[in-house]
Parts: structure tokens; sequence; C-alpha cells
């Protein structure tokens, strides 16, 4: 086995030990789960406020809970796979232009973007 499919590997077990903790164990009710240190220091919510809470909600289904928690997150999951998936396509086929034109500095600033309008909306409006 080479090193980018033993790097693959971990990662995915990563990921699916963090999937089972965050559906076993609600991340509200939990002393197990960091708070937002940014939350504690200023009292405004961070772009990534509720991100935990919205993990778990996801893994149960729970969607609506889920975007009250942070919106961000669920609306930003399905670019997320998309990098994951180029990354992996990169990996196989190193020749392929699919990772490109989802990693564009146009895309990246626009996300960016969206990052900070969020952030702030969610403080102003108290979304």
């Amino acid at each position: 086995m080479n090193k980018k499919a033993l790097f693959a590997a971990a990662i995915l077990f990563v990921v699916i030990a963090a999937a089972v903790v965050y559906y076993l164990f609600d991340p509200s009710l939990s002393a197990l789960f960091p708070k937002c240190p940014f939350l504690m220091l200023t009292g405004l919510k961070c772009p990534g406020c509720g991100s935990q809470r919205t993990i778990h909600a996801l893994l149960h289904f729970d969607f609506w809970n889920a975007f009250r928690y942070n919106a961000l997150i669920v609306i930003t999951l399905p670019y997320l796979a998309l990098l994951l998936c180029g990354k992996m396509v990169s990996w196989i086929r190193p020749q392929s232009r699919f990772n490109f034109l989802i990693q564009t500095p146009l895309i990246i600033w626009s996300y960016f973007a969206v990052v900070l309008i969020f952030w702030l909306t969610r403080n102003i409006f108290g979304f």
C-alpha cells in the first residue's frame, strides 16, 4: 500500500470515528465537545458557531435544526464534498482538471465573501 492510500485510509477512519462520536453524543448536552472561544470571549457568534450541533442534527436527519444551528455548514456541505471528490480524483488521475475547476480563485474568494456576510448577518440580525 502506498503512502497516499494509507493517508486516505487514515482520513476515512478519522471521519468515520468522528461521525460515530457526533452521532452518539449531543454536543449541546455533553462536556466532551469544546465551546467556541470566540463566542466565550466576545459574546458574538463566529461563522462556525453551532457547527457541532449541526453535524449531530444532520447525522440524525434533522435538517431543520441543522439549518437553524448553522445554515452556512449545511449549505457548504455539497462544496466540501466536491473538494473531497476532487482531491481523490487528483490522486487517482493527476492529469485531471476537475480539482482545478472547483478551486479557482473566483470560487475561493466568493466563498470567503459568503462566510464574511454570514458572519456579519448572524450577529447583526441574530441568525
